[in-house]
């Protein structure tokens, strides 16, 4: 299954991937377990390279990757993500088909749309 999660400001039904910028001394890897942590509650057993997006402002380079989880009892931080939601892959391809009834799919241009719609092909 797949978490996808969306913050307070955006609105209802808007979710995206998981999200956050590695500190400074901090590996991929490490800076992407820490922000699944803080945002989900929950541990991070695995990750994987996907794919990179130049993301023009400020000058930054998002990177995707794919993690695994160990158990799926998320405890979103209020302060990060005002809700989550696990996917089935068929959920998650109605979703980017704009066929889901409560959830929208992040935008085409953005690497969380392209990270979700490789999830779903991977099936």
């Amino acid at each position: 299954i797949c978490l996808l999660g969306r913050q307070a400001a955006w609105p209802a039904g808007r979710m995206s991937a998981l999200a956050g910028f590695i500190e400074p001394g901090e590996t991929i890897e490490e800076g992407c377990a820490r922000e699944i942590l803080e945002e989900s509650g929950l541990t991070v057993t695995a990750v994987r390279y996907h794919s990179s997006q130049p993301w023009p402002f400020p000058s930054q380079l998002m990177i995707g990757l794919i993690a695994e989880v160990s158990d799926d009892q998320a405890a979103p931080d209020q302060t990060e993500l005002e809700e989550v939601a696990w996917l089935t892959r068929a959920e998650a391809a109605d979703v980017l088909a704009g066929r889901h009834p409560a959830i929208k799919a992040p935008p085409r241009f953005a690497i969380a749309h392209t990270l979700l719609k490789a999830w779903v092909e991977e099936g």
